[in-house]
């Protein structure tokens, strides 16, 4: 039957109240209804609900929704209750229901009542379900949350790749499938699947113009989100962190700072979850802080900001956690802080999955970080990667956009990156082709041979972060493309080939400079990394080179760079500010603050600065709690594998705990684990190298005794140097 003549805007008032589709809603509406298979891509916000539920409300049978998520499903369907006269117009079937609850559903579907069903991918896979859809008349199938099919997708479900034989089995009815972030790859990866390569589908643009989108250098993150909050006070917003513990603890200093925040993850239980959302959708609540666990089905309009602790593992979950913010078309921030550790983290949790899983974990990594790194539009970067181009040279409205970059003209590099992708016979990924370029020695290189090849190390004037910088920005401009079905490969577009024929002049960002120091911090290009004001950095630095040789010290005892860049930015002219300065504990300032007080006062005062108002952020005080166990069991004599197994730690991570201690100004004494591990001409001599080095790098260190001592010896020896000599 055509639907040409259904006068759908009558059904949409008589259903839902509304005047008008949105975008391309009646299009697939009646995609739905002419019993075409239909693919909808549709970003948060842009109304994918209706494109199944308007057309299940007018068709005959029982439209069946996959979706992932139980309280999503609570959640439509009460939504669609709330439009009709009964409850039997929409049900869910899943594991919460009882027995008497799950034989109410199945009669209301075989009286023919129900018009939506929302099930669990795992409840639709059952033998004895299936038997019973057979039995009553399904009008179509609807997939939400469509990416889960995909291993591409970023919140990937293996139930969902048995959707289309289990689809098969019950009925040979149209699908719909639906997704808010599909890149071309994902696309391809669903319509495969799902036996739907000739699906009609529908591609709303994934551009939101009032988003503002930032990435800043991590490095005392609760104090700069803390601030970033102060800023919009009073505004709803969303803090994204990667893990339970951290939602916690960072909730917890908002709060104290007189910001009214609730946590949100899957530890807790499911009334403290709902209690929370529910203050935040009444605003009793401006701030949730959460995992992914939150935001699925949310639909408050008004969220102004979408922050992110932890850069996120895919930019399908970072598009879509920021998606969350401004949805009445009103202002939103979306501000993302990122520090090599974060991306370390992610690679970890990567271990031990299959081999495949694993590749595709890195690639999906690779793409976040491209993105967190690149000097060009955000906006543009963005869409690219979900296949939609931006053609605007400014946005206006990013970071990189509203502070552009220096340009250099990349003709000679465009030319040779080509030739050299061409050459290697179009075969590899951005990373192998940077090193290879920048004429670094990888394993892969070597196993292949091509540190032979005549263009191996053809741009070695520039390093790896520049090449890769101008592989990006070559495939935005559409010269170079990834092959879909071995995704990553990049190989020459048409445009690509017609510009080595006829090179010309071409303008290129220059990219920002990164720093993969212990702290993880990320640092500005052209300048003494993060500080907002270089000469008093200076000035700084040099007074910590003065201050070094009266102690006869190395001048990272006194004050790490990153606590010299901290001190630049928020100007401490009190011992109280200063022990709010990265790695400043109460010891070190007052050992050897004085001066450097001093100093920020005399220049404060001499140039006028006016300081910022919310200098102290205030610390949870039980956030000590750990190195308070440290302390006391470092005291009893623990074993540090020990002291890890009862805080649920690696040993790593405990070490970085005592560095963090130890640098801070408090005094800890491992000598009865070094003396069981090293004899004491070995510690002299470690010691020693301590002393005379201008930088306490493990790895140089590492370097410098040829690996004779393990990386945890040296760890241990810093941590006695800095105690002794330091504190």
């Amino acid at each position: 039957m055509e639907t040409a003549s259904i006068p759908l805007t009558g059904e949409l008032k008589k259903y839902f109240g509304f005047s008008t589709f949105k975008g391309e809603q009646e299009a697939v509406i009646r995609s739905v209804l002419d019993k075409n298979d239909t693919f909808v891509i549709m970003p948060t916000g842009g109304g994918k609900s209706m494109c199944y539920q308007l057309p299940a409300l007018i068709m005959e049978g029982t439209a069946i929704v996959v979706s992932p998520l139980i309280a999503l499903m609570k959640n439509q369907v009460d939504a669609i209750r709330g439009f009709s006269d009964g409850d039997h117009i929409a049900h869910f079937m899943n594991s919460s229901l009882n027995k008497t609850e799950l034989n109410r559903v199945k009669t209301d579907l075989e009286d023919g009542k129900t018009k939506l069903l929302y099930v669990a991918p795992e409840t639709l896979t059952k033998q004895v379900n299936i038997d019973f859809f057979k039995t009553i008349n399904i009008s179509f199938f609807a997939i939400d949350e469509a990416h889960c099919i995909s291993e591409w997708g970023h919140d990937f479900r293996p139930e969902y790749r048995r959707l289309r034989d289990i689809i098969e089995a019950i009925d040979r009815v149209p699908i719909i499938a639906l997704t808010a972030t599909a890149t071309p790859k994902v696309q391809q990866d669903i319509q495969k699947n799902l036996g739907m390569l000739d699906a009609n589908v529908f591609k709303a643009s994934f551009n939101r113009p009032n988003l503002y989108y930032e990435v800043n250098p991590k490095r005392e993150a609760n104090s700069q989100i803390v601030k970033r909050i102060n800023q919009m006070k009073g505004k709803s917003g969303i803090v994204y962190c990667l893990s339970r513990k951290k939602v916690e603890e960072l909730a917890e200093t908002l709060q104290v700072n007189g910001i009214k925040a609730l946590p949100y993850h899957a530890g807790l239980d499911a009334s403290t979850r709902a209690k929370h959302q529910d203050k935040f959708l009444m605003e009793e609540a401006d701030v949730i802080v959460a995992t992914i666990a939150f935001g699925m089905g949310i639909d408050k309009p008004d969220v102004r900001f979408v922050i992110h602790h932890d850069i996120p593992k895919s930019l399908e979950g970072y598009y879509q956690e920021t998606g969350r913010a401004g949805r009445d078309g009103g202002e939103g921030k979306c501000i993302a802080f990122y520090s090599y550790k974060d991306i370390e983290k992610l690679e970890k949790f990567l271990q031990g999955k299959p081999v495949a899983e694993q590749e595709i974990g890195r690639q999906l990594i690779f793409e976040t970080v491209s993105y967190a790194e690149t000097a060009v539009c955000r906006r543009k970067q963005l869409l690219h990667y979900f296949g939609e181009q931006y053609d605007e040279d400014n946005c206006g409205n990013c970071d990189n956009c509203l502070n552009p970059r220096e340009q250099f003209d990349a003709q000679k590099e465009v030319q040779l990156l080509l030739e050299t992708i061409l050459d290697l016979k179009e075969n590899f990924k951005a990373n192998y082709l940077s090193n290879f370029l920048s004429g670094e020695i990888t394993s892969e290189i070597k196993s292949l041979r091509n540190d032979e090849h005549r263009l191996f190390g053809a741009g070695k004037e520039h390093d790896e972060i520049k090449w890769n910088s101008i592989i990006r920005q070559c495939i935005l401009n559409n010269f170079i493309i990834k092959e879909i079905e071995n995704y990553g490969i990049l190989k020459v577009s048409k445009k690509g080939k017609d510009f080595m024929k006829k090179p010309k002049e071409i303008m290129m960002i220059e990219p920002k400079k990164y720093d993969s120091s212990d702290n993880g911090s990320v640092m500005a290009a052209g300048g003494s990394g993060g500080a907002a004001d270089e000469e008093l950095f200076n000035i700084l630095k040099d007074l910590c080179k003065e201050v070094a040789r009266d102690e006869d010290l190395p001048p990272y005892v006194i004050f790490s760079e990153p606590s010299l860049e901290d001190m630049a930015t928020r100007y401490p002219i009190t011992m109280e500010e200063l022990t709010n300065i990265t790695g400043v504990g109460q010891g070190k300032a007052e050992k050897f603050g004085a001066p450097f007080l001093e100093a920020i006062k005399d220049y404060v005062e001499e140039n006028e600065i006016e300081r910022p108002d919310d200098m102290v952020v205030k610390s949870v005080v039980n956030k000590s709690g750990l190195k308070v166990y440290i302390i006391q069991s470092i005291d009893r004599k623990m074993p540090l594998e020990d002291i890890a197994g009862a805080k649920g730690k690696t040993v790593d991570e405990i070490l970085e705990e005592i560095e963090h201690i130890v640098e801070s100004g408090t005094k800890v004494n491992l000598d009865y684990i070094l003396d069981e591990l090293l004899d004491e001409e070995y510690q002299e001599e470690i010691f020693d190298y301590f002393r005379d080095t201008e930088v306490d790098s493990i790895d140089e260190a590492m370097e410098e005794f040829e690996d004779v001592y393990s990386e945890e010896e040296l760890r241990m020896m810093r941590i006695k140097f800095l105690s002794i000599m330091g504190n």
